[in-house]
């Protein structure tokens, strides 16, 4: 028989805090899903980019955006920005920063589980 989950956001099973933002982390049989709130003022190059070690994001993404607005460049130039109801797919080699005063809120299924690890 097939055993079904059912799981909080809000009581995560790992929150990993940094500035400006926080991670929280739940995992399931079926994979891990990330919460990520993002402050104004946040940028990835900034804020997580000592955590990582590396020039840019490695990690892909696949999010859904709850609130807020993100802009996002890849390492060749490219850039867009995502906001409440948008749903992206990002790939490895990216840069994002939080755009105006509303904190980012995206739902991260893909790309949550190494995010910010210290």
């Amino acid at each position: 028989m097939t055993r079904t989950e059912h799981r909080h956001l809000h009581s995560p099973d790992e929150t990993r805090s940094f500035e400006k933002g926080k991670l929280e982390l739940v995992n399931m049989e079926g994979g891990a899903i990330g919460r990520l709130t993002l402050f104004p003022g946040w940028k990835w190059s900034e804020h997580i980019r000592p955590i990582a070690g590396t020039e840019s994001c490695e990690a892909p993404h696949f999010q859904y955006h709850v609130s807020g607005r993100l802009r996002i460049r890849m390492d060749d130039g490219a850039e867009s920005e995502a906001g409440p109801g948008d749903v992206t797919s990002l790939p490895s080699g990216h840069d994002a920063w939080v755009v105006g005063n509303e904190p980012v809120v995206v739902i991260d299924w893909h790309g949550a589980t190494e995010y910010a690890k210290r």
